[in-house]
């Protein structure tokens, strides 16, 4: 049992009141009238004033909003904003939202505020607004106006669970660490893409050269169709035959799903792939661009057709090194402008080995991998700290996050 079933059994066993945000939060619309700042009351220093452009991965940026003089702000009604608001678009970027987490005063535009009480907490409100059921009870109108827009008094009606704060708690940990992981990996893969650029910007110690990856490989093959050459699956089947899906963040890792292979059969596609240390394995069909590199000698599995191994010349270019490299976004657009087929894409072998690749001297390629890998050490570090509920649903966050806000209606 996790710890979000145990503080339920222990709270609310028969469930949770489903209230109105009206009845949990106070509401406080952005000014739009006649003393609406404009241009000619923006200045260098002053009160910040926020509108939707600010909002910035769920938190009110306050780096690059225009200010207000506190003159201004002080004529001003509407939303001044204090720390732990949720603001929420109305109009423009309509249900756009994010947490005011400054203790400056500031001024909303064309957003309301919502204020949570003592039952209920922001971090709360804001994954709430960023759920399904937010979107199923939005109602957006036209009137005829330059933007739809979404009315202050209809968000009050949106009905949620409030749950214990405890539970509360619990929700806004789990989800919090789930971003937590989102922004660092997409903090590495700026970091890495950036490193392996090899232009000013790339901060690397030594020029390098380019060449076609044909030049710097012993080999290129892929595995064995087992409906010309074995079945699957058979009694004596206790190898495995690693597929696409088998391949994942750098790891190769069978499930109780996967295929099974007998012992001749491996050694069929073992004379076909001759996997070894150092090789690295490419999706090269369906699902493009995942790889990996084998650690140890494979002694129980061998891969798919479809599935690249890909022999490096290791005195050239280091194993680890074309890992990175075939992740990074320009790479990977050079590559899958050679993707050909129907229904199912993939990449001929012999496009494969044409595709240019930047090789800088064996040192290089050392350090730049020392920090790669060490960057990515830390963003599984998180990964492995997160609940076992947000592991075991890392690729389908949304679907996660609407059942830990889904509670049983109390009677």
């Amino acid at each position: 049992m996790s710890r979000i079933d145990e503080l339920i059994a222990e709270l609310c066993p028969n469930g949770v009141e489903y209230k109105q945000l009206g009845d949990c939060c106070l509401f406080y619309n952005g000014d739009r009238g006649k003393n609406y700042p404009s241009h000619a009351d923006y200045c260098d220093t002053g009160v910040p004033f926020i509108n939707a452009g600010d909002l910035e991965n769920g938190i009110v940026n306050l780096l690059n909003c225009n200010n207000i003089s506190e003159e201004k702000y002080n004529s001003m009604g509407g939303a001044k904003l204090q720390y732990g608001d949720v603001i929420y678009c109305l109009r423009g970027s309509i249900g756009k939202n994010g947490i005011f987490l400054s203790d400056r005063g500031a001024l909303a535009s064309s957003l309301v505020a919502i204020r949570p009480n003592k039952t209920i907490l922001g971090k709360y409100v804001y994954y709430l607004l960023n759920s399904s059921m937010e979107l199923k009870q939005r109602t957006v109108k036209d009137n005829g106006a330059a933007q739809p827009n979404l009315s202050a008094h209809s968000v009050k009606k949106y009905i949620f669970p409030i749950p214990p704060l405890e539970v509360q708690c619990e929700i806004v940990k789990i989800l919090d660490n789930f971003t937590e992981l989102t922004a660092r990996k997409k903090q590495y893969e700026y970091y890495r893409d950036l490193l392996l650029d090899f232009g000013v910007h790339s901060g690397a110690t030594s020029e390098c050269e380019w060449r076609t990856l044909g030049d710097v490989i012993v080999s290129l093959n892929t595995g064995l169709n087992p409906r010309k050459f074995f079945k699957l699956n058979t009694d004596d089947a206790e190898n495995y035959y690693i597929t696409i899906r088998e391949i994942r963040n750098g790891k190769i890792i069978p499930t109780d799903k996967t295929d099974r292979l007998n012992d001749e059969a491996l050694c069929l596609c073992n004379n076909r792939s001759n996997l070894e240390v150092g090789d690295v394995l490419f999706s090269g069909t369906g699902t493009i661009g995942e790889t990996a590199v084998i650690t140890e000698k494979p002694t129980n599995w061998n891969i798919k057709e479809g599935v690249y191994t890909i022999k490096p010349i290791q005195s050239i270019i280091l194993p680890f090194f074309l890992h990175y490299l075939l992740q990074t976004e320009s790479i990977e657009i050079a590559y899958m402008k050679k993707v050909a087929g129907g229904t199912v894409k993939s990449i001929p072998m012999a496009e494969m080995k044409k595709l240019m690749i930047p090789i800088p001297s064996i040192e290089e390629q050392k350090r730049i991998v020392s920090i790669l890998d060490r960057f990515d050490k830390l963003c599984n570090d998180i990964s492995e700290g997160l609940p076992a509920e947000i592991e075991a649903r890392r690729k389908q966050y949304e679907y996660y996050r609407d059942k830990l806000l889904t509670f049983k209606l109390k009677e």
